[in-house]
């Protein structure tokens, strides 16, 4: 490890904190930087070779080709700071994951000019300073383009998105032109599901009631009844329905919603087992996955914090926002 590396995160650390939060950012001047890169550093030092043997030989040709080298670099400069200067950056609220997996962060580049953008870069920084994988595209003139880049979250949770950058190299790659970015949105991370949970608790009584349906690991209730014309889907049990029709009988059944409503399903923190807080959150993720997926209705039970019983979508996410955030 350099001894150098900790005092280029300090300086690295202090200059992305003073950079503004936002979700869209128009590169300027002010904000877009340049220097040259290895091969133009390279290419600075046969420009100088070529100066000093054209003026101890008195070479004609040689100081012809010097300066047509030495102009062309500078058009390049000021065609790569030019490529790069003038876009427009905007980034779209990132989808929720769990956690091991990568945050897609997806940005929309737009630009007003009349020619086509080349080889604009979109990337994460480290915070070792090493090179970050870019995504490449091309900009169309007075178009726009999307790129993806992808982020591995610390964890679960609440979490600010780490600085991109946006560089191009277009037309030599003498020159590197660059743009930091900090985006304001941010990415909630999911708790890592239990690979092998063990199977859903069963139902709760609920108050006033004495029925005796519980709800299996299966998500079959042990009241049924035969299909009634106008019963919702969700109210099928399609396993017994994919039973009967391989047996070669047309029979559907529905849960007993008289005897589902006897019995409540609620996933508690406090009686889930497994090893540790990390752990019965994990486990808790897991059931409320498979308990989304069976189409049970289902309520959780954090310190502080009570859902009560709902199914879809919405109360998937509000439940595993809340796992995330606990």
């Amino acid at each position: 490890m350099s001894p150098l590396r900790p005092l280029r995160r300090r300086i690295q650390a202090w200059f992305h904190s003073r950079l503004r939060r936002t979700d869209t950012l128009t590169l300027t001047q002010r904000n877009v930087y340049i220097l040259p890169t290895r091969p133009g550093w390279m290419l600075a030092l046969t420009l100088l070779v070529l100066l000093v043997a054209s003026i101890n030989y008195q070479l004609n040709l040689g100081y012809l080709l010097t300066f047509l080298l030495a102009g062309s670099a500078l058009v390049g400069m000021h065609v790569c700071h030019a490529n790069l200067r003038g876009l427009t950056l905007h980034l779209n609220p990132p989808d929720p994951v769990h956690a091991q997996q990568a945050v897609v962060l997806e940005a929309r580049l737009s630009s007003e000019r009349k020619r086509t953008r080349h080889g604009i870069g979109l990337g994460v920084t480290t915070d070792d300073g090493a090179p970050p994988a870019l995504a490449w595209t091309d900009v169309p003139a007075q178009g726009h383009a999307l790129l993806q880049v992808a982020w591995r979250a610390p964890g679960r949770g609440l979490h600010a998105l780490p600085t991109l950058v946006a560089q191009t190299l277009f037309p030599l790659g003498t020159f590197r032109v660059w743009a930091l970015w900090r985006a304001a949105a941010t990415a909630l991370v999911y708790p890592e599901p239990e690979p092998h949970p063990p199977p859903l608790p069963p139902g709760e009584p609920q108050g006033g009631g004495g029925g005796s349906a519980r709800v299996h690991a299966t998500g079959e209730y042990d009241g049924v009844r035969p299909y009634r014309r106008g019963d919702p889907m969700k109210a099928v049990v399609w396993k017994k329905a994919a039973q009967a029709f391989a047996a070669g009988r047309n029979e559907l059944v529905s849960r007993d919603a008289l005897s589902s409503q006897r019995q409540q399903l609620w996933l508690d923190l406090n009686q889930c087992g497994g090893a540790g807080f990390e752990g019965r959150v994990s486990r808790l993720t897991a059931w409320v996955l498979m308990a989304d997926r069976l189409g049970l209705d289902y309520g959780l039970r954090l310190p502080g914090r009570e859902i009560p019983p709902d199914q879809g979508p919405a109360h998937r996410a509000r439940c595993l926002e809340a796992l995330a955030l606990c």
